[in-house]
């Protein structure tokens, strides 16, 4: 398998999820210009990472991605304890990252794709940003008592979460308070696979 990828952007998860599974990989580093060049958009023509191409399949959409690359190891419990219910609950906090929290991002990261005037853009970024808190206090509130967002095993929920939370660090997103969220998140920065997968991507 081949992972598409941009250091620190969402394909991070991914690249985490890959170091997780144990497997043999490639990944191919993009700079933000080669997201919309010609070569890149043959693979997806959204210009996005992550892409995974496995054999003469490529796969885009990042939560796709994450539940092909469980899906390669279920004893690994990277979609829940295997029950039905649990797989529900990853798939649930999956969406909340990649709709809610993702989503939001956007308009902290490039609020003059949405408006032109630069007061209203700063005033935008500002209000997502108080969003964001909120939004991240739901993600603490699950995480009472769990040193995962589903139990006591990491899934590719939480390599998404991890992700996030960088973002939300270095966009100086407001998580006063939020003590499960700061203690994931050092569990997660002394993870084996979160590690290799930073210094892979030049982030360490």
């Amino acid at each position: 398998m081949k992972l598409y990828y941009m250091p620190g952007a969402c394909s991070l998860a991914s690249h985490i999820v890959l170091e997780w599974l144990g497997k043999p990989y490639e990944t191919h580093k993009l700079s933000r210009d080669e997201l919309k060049g010609p070569e890149f958009l043959k693979i997806n023509p959204l210009g996005a990472v992550p892409a995974l191409a496995d054999g003469d399949w490529t796969l885009t959409q990042n939560v796709a991605i994450l539940e092909y690359l469980a899906e390669q190891a279920p004893q690994s419990k990277l979609m829940g304890d295997g029950s039905a219910r649990s797989r529900a609950e990853v798939r649930r906090w999956l969406g909340f990252i990649n709709s809610d929290l993702h989503k939001t991002f956007s308009l902290v990261f490039a609020p003059m794709r949405f408006l032109s005037e630069e007061g209203a853009q700063k005033e935008l970024a500002a209000n997502a940003s108080k969003l964001l808190s909120k939004l991240f206090a739901q993600l603490d509130a699950q995480l009472a008592g769990k040193s995962y967002l589903v139990g006591a095993d990491p899934s590719v929920a939480d390599a998404y979460l991890y992700v996030v939370l960088t973002w939300a660090h270095g966009k100086q997103v407001d998580l006063t308070g939020l003590d499960n969220l700061a203690a994931f998140f050092k569990r997660m920065q002394e993870n084996g696979g979160v590690k290799a997968a930073r210094k892979a991507e030049g982030l360490e």
